[in-house]
């Protein structure tokens, strides 16, 4: 009786796993046949936009067809083949072929509505840094547009100092490998969705992101694995505790969050600095680089930072974060103004190396 259980039990075992392994099977499958079908429609897309726009461009007599060219082609196409081929995506597709003229640049990972969601940005080195960023890290089409809209790219572009790190990050030649570039300011939290006034609690806040971590980690960028929150790090007389701890695999080094519901103060600077030499000695292997310390806050002040040991530094760095998000023009006009004030910090700072005039010179 027992040995007749025991095959059972072996015989359902069998059972479940083979189960367990058609169902992979058949998922594999039909998500390869979706991509077959996203890679299928993105080629026929690109190619009706260039058909269209070589008809166009093909003498006067054409472009003065132009006019209601896509309203006939659209009557036509969808009489015949349904759904897909009205005049705004038709438009698109001419619009795509533009935006992209060689075929081969295209990302096969990427989808058509991926692309039609690209088509919103105007400058091309950053439409085809979303795309190669969205490609590589595997960009849902809603993760996309939420990057667009926060404006992503511009905002990285901002935390660069040096002309030649804009140029890569604009060129997309290879990842970006210090500190400075990885880090955002604003970091756009709006995904939380706590209210963006009155005062918010830092518990509040560290409980909201953890609750949406992969949200959190999309907005931080490339490489970061969550470690552990209220992490331990002990000194021969105390313990502290730091609210956020990552690492990040391309920077090769561990990350550290310390949220301020307030604006930044020169507290803030030195407990972060020593969070920093804390981790850096008693947890960093030689595998390990240098620890990054990120001050998340409110506010923070040009001067605070301009006379801290965060001024230059590679491993400290306070960023704002806002909870709700603003509109691409409030953006814009923000990171102008972050522009205009770091050329103010550079121009002082210009002044104050200056040499003081000689007596003889009076």
């Amino acid at each position: 009786m027992a040995k007749d259980l025991r095959k059972a039990a072996e015989a359902d075992e069998g059972a479940s796993q083979l189960l367990r392994s058609l169902r992979d099977l058949i998922q594999n499958a039909r998500q390869r046949a979706l991509r077959a079908v996203d890679a299928v429609q993105v080629q026929t897309s690109w190619e009706i936009g260039r058909h269209i726009v070589e008809f166009e461009q093909g003498g006067s007599a054409r472009a003065e067809y132009g006019a209601r060219l896509l309203q006939t082609l659209a009557s036509s196409l969808t009489s015949e083949f349904g759904k897909g081929f009205d005049v705004s995506n038709l438009r698109y597709m001419r619009l795509f072929y533009n935006a992209f003229p060689i075929r081969d640049a295209l990302r096969h990972e990427l989808s058509w509505t991926h692309y039609r969601t690209l088509l919103r940005v105007e400058s091309d080195s950053a439409r085809h840094w979303y795309m190669t960023e969205a490609a590589g890290q595997g960009w849902t089409t809603r993760s996309l547009e939420r990057q667009i809209s926060s404006l992503y790219y511009e905002r990285l572009l901002s935390t660069s100092d040096r002309a030649a790190v804009q140029d890569e990050a604009k060129a997309n030649l290879v990842p970006t490998q210090t500190p400075r570039d990885f880090v955002r300011d604003p970091v756009i939290l709006e995904f939380l969705g706590l209210p963006g006034v009155g005062k918010l609690l830092e518990a509040d806040l560290e409980r909201a992101l953890l609750d949406n971590l992969q949200a959190f980690l999309l907005e931080l960028g490339r490489g970061f694995a969550f470690v552990a929150r209220q992490y331990r790090i002990s000194s021969e007389s105390k313990d502290f505790y730091i609210d956020l701890v990552f690492y990040n695999y391309l920077l090769k080094c561990f990350v550290l969050f310390d949220l301020k519901s307030g604006e930044l103060n020169h507290q803030d600077i030195g407990q972060m600095d020593m969070y920093v030499r804390m981790m850096d000695d008693l947890k960093r292997t030689s595998d390990d680089n240098p620890t990054v310390g990120i001050i998340l806050c409110t506010q923070k002040d040009a001067s605070v930072v301009r006379y801290s040991v965060l001024h230059e530094n590679e491993q400290l760095f306070a960023s704002r974060y806002k909870l709700v998000l603003p509109s691409e023009e409030e953006l814009r006009k923000e990171l102008e103004r972050d522009r205009a004030r770091l050329s103010n910090l550079n121009d002082l700072e210009d002044q104050d190396q200056q040499p003081l005039p000689s007596r003889s010179e009076n």
